[in-house]
């Protein structure tokens, strides 16, 4: 049962999760501008990306926001993330995620308890890998890595 898979050197890993990083908090607060423009809310708070205190209701234009905006970011993160890491979307999706839960939970001195937020995170989650893990295997079919299963 051997899985013929070449390890990526440690550095090329961080260099990936880095980029993956830096472009997964740069959509989010692109899609958080237009999101606060579109709902027309006065001002962009810069821990929205953070927020999980905000009380969930379908008529509060904020927290619509924050949801929306979480939504569309994971899913164009995983389209690009696509791009800089080819077959391995997946690691870095859930990869990139738990490292924002830690930064969650450092920037409101809190860990995240409220259901909703976990929701909208899990399903963000999903939309990421599904999305990225298809764009990938359309682009990059002839370079997908197979496991050997002939010893099942």
């Amino acid at each position: 049962m051997a899985l013929k898979v070449k390890t990526a050197e440690t550095k090329v890993v961080l260099v990936n999760l880095l980029i993956c990083m830096v472009v997964f908090y740069t959509v989010y607060y692109v899609v958080l501008s237009v999101c606060f423009a579109v709902f027309k809310i006065k001002m962009l708070d810069g821990l929205a990306p953070f927020d999980f205190k905000t009380n969930p209701s379908w008529i509060n234009p904020y927290y619509l926001v924050l949801v929306i905006s979480l939504e569309i970011t994971f899913f164009i993160c995983g389209l690009l993330f696509a791009l800089v890491v080819e077959e391995w979307v997946w690691d870095y999706a859930v990869t990139v995620t738990i490292i924002h839960i830690i930064i969650t939970s450092v920037v409101m001195s809190e860990f995240p308890l409220m259901l909703h937020w976990w929701l909208a995170l899990g399903s963000g989650v999903i939309s990421m890998i599904c999305g990225g893990q298809i764009l990938s295997y359309c682009l990059f079919k002839d370079n997908f890595i197979y496991p050997v299963l002939d010893d099942f």
